[in-house]
């Protein structure tokens, strides 16, 4: 077979009997490095334009980065250009350091200083290659030779840098690979550019230690983590961090697992745009942080203005079901979802902590509004319809009036095939329980004498018809004439009044439930009046039974 996984060696995990890791958890948000505009851009089938780039780390400062990548000015003039842009430009805020990446080649780092002159803040990001496969097959070298391109490299950064005084340095390493290679060896190799750089308490190196391809489960690099966070030299004066890529859709867990290991900063892009299927996306991580009550010091809540803009640079477009940031994350159409969502929402209180079925964050905190939250398709309960109707009308139903038009609108969705709109459903409710044909109410006149007397003038078929009736209160007094001119059997088995929750003026809307010629059938109606309210329900019900019984005995 050519499907054969034969070929594939199992990847053998380090023995990490220790480990502690499992049992920590994130209570601070990591570093953040976003490299949007150097991997993210690299990845990209057409890459960005020097304005687009600006674009992008215009919103990336926004955001709140404080470190960001921008690119690997000596590998290409674009890069370079917009190097020197955003320095020349006055587009980079103080406490924001710009990050440039380099090989460890002489002409790449010199042209890499050049890039950054005049830079008030930056990261020098050295790396080299360094797995079995990488030093064998591609660079012929054994691991002394690997060791000796990344200390020469580190003496270039650290000789080119003390060149610039005007600048505040910082360096980074990444043995390229890490994930790929022996933990003793990076570990070997790290420590021997640590000792030409001579971290202090007031300047730290930053060691990388990428998932260059992602090779394994995220506990195995979690592990990888915390072997060399206990190895390496001087880790009080490191900052450990982290670099995942997504080729077994694991790199956010590798990341979070990693910090959990004792990573300090977290690099990756948003989200998650980067080479084969992608970097590990901040957005995502952030946004775990932010829904387990972390501050994830970015902020996140212009997210339609971070979509609009990655989608605009980057000519790809997000997933409606991304995390966090898709179109249909927060959306339910199961009718068991919609119904546990109305319900949770009801009871929420203004201050009480965010605990709502089936939303793990509140979607206003992410700019997004309630209307996409519950949609209608024939999959949806009668719980989704009352909430589209009580979210966009005001109208709140109970459980029977529920029921009923649930019917009425999976029908109809069945029909088309497709979605049901908050206005179609509004369409139907009014068609099916608001009808005032061939029968209504033109007016009324309510005397209090031993019981309730009423007069009421109602239309039927075009002809005006006024009835007098007594009951113990006024809707009974109207279901007596009701019953005594038309024969009925006229019966109000459930009523429910309310405010109209989104109306302007004081209006009443109304629901019954009755049981009239034999069956049982819903009116509703809406009145600045309350008592014309209930009467119009009561014969929109009325209504529907006159229109079912003369279909039936057509």
């Amino acid at each position: 077979m050519s499907f054969d996984h034969r070929k594939y060696i199992p990847y053998l995990p380090i023995q990490l009997t220790d480990r502690t890791w499992p049992n920590q958890v994130i209570s601070q948000s990591p570093a953040w490095c976003s490299v949007d505009l150097r991997d993210g851009n690299q990845a990209l089938i057409e890459p960005m334009t020097v304005e687009e780039k600006k674009r992008l780390f215009a919103l990336l400062v926004k955001v709140g980065f404080k470190q960001i990548e921008v690119g690997f000015p000596a590998a290409s003039q674009p890069d370079f250009d917009f190097v020197r842009a955003i320095i020349e430009e006055g587009m980079v805020p103080d406490d924001v350091a710009i990050q440039v990446l380099t090989q460890s080649r002489p002409e790449l780092i010199q042209r890499s200083f050049e890039a950054l002159k005049g830079a008030k803040k930056a990261i020098v990001h050295l790396y080299n290659s360094t797995s079995p496969v990488q030093r064998e097959q591609v660079f012929g070298l054994d691991k002394s030779g690997i060791v000796n391109i990344a200390v020469e490299g580190a003496k270039l950064v650290k000789a080119e840098a003390e060149n610039h005084p005007g600048t505040q340095w910082q360096f980074q390493y990444s043995p390229e690979s890490y994930s790929g290679t022996e933990p003793e060896f990076a570990v070997e190799v790290c420590n021997a550019v640590i000792d030409v750089w001579q971290p202090s308490a007031d300047n730290k190196v930053i060691i990388n230690l990428p998932a260059t391809v992602e090779m394994t489960t995220p506990n195995v690099y979690a592990d990888q983590i915390e072997h060399f966070c206990r190895h390496v030299n001087q880790r009080e004066h490191i900052i450990v961090s982290l670099h995942t890529h997504n080729d077994r859709g694991c790199g956010v867990a590798a990341a979070e697992l990693g910090v959990m290991a004792g990573a300090d900063r977290v690099e990756g892009t948003l989200l998650g745009n980067g080479e084969r299927t992608g970097n590990m996306d901040i957005v995502t991580m952030a946004m775990n942080l932010y829904s387990r009550g972390v501050d994830p010091e970015l902020d996140l809540s212009g997210m339609d203005e971070i979509i609009s803009v990655v989608q605009d640079v980057t000519k790809i477009q997000l997933h409606p079901r991304h995390p966090y940031a898709g179109d249909l994350v927060y959306t339910a159409f199961s009718g068991s979802h919609q119904d546990a969502i109305r319900k949770c929402l009801s009871k929420r209180r203004e201050n009480d902590p965010w605990d709502v079925a089936y939303l793990p964050i509140d979607p206003a905190d992410l700019g997004r509004s309630y209307e996409a939250v519950v949609r209608i398709n024939s999959q949806s309960g009668k719980g989704g319809v009352a909430f589209v109707l009580e979210k966009d009308h005001g109208i709140v139903l109970p459980r029977w009036m529920q029921i009923a038009l649930s019917r009425v609108v999976q029908g109809d969705a069945e029909q088309s095939s497709g979605e049901i709109s908050s206005q179609r459903i509004w369409e139907l409710f009014q068609q099916h329980f608001m009808v005032q044909n061939p029968m209504a109410v033109k007016s009324y006149r309510l005397e209090h004498i031993e019981n309730e007397q009423i007069n009421v003038v109602v239309e039927y078929k075009g002809e005006m018809i006024s009835i007098d009736a007594i009951g113990n209160g006024a809707i009974s007094a109207f279901c007596n004439g009701l019953n005594q001119h038309f024969g009925l059997n006229l019966d109000v088995l459930d009523y429910e009044e309310h405010s109209l929750q989104h109306s302007s003026e004081s209006q009443a809307a109304a629901v019954v439930q009755v049981n009239c010629l034999g069956s049982r059938h819903q009116g509703a109606a809406i009145h600045e009046d309350t008592l014309l309210a209930s009467m119009n329900a009561i014969v929109a019900a009325v209504n529907s039974a006159m229109v079912q019984q003369s279909v039936q005995v057509a």
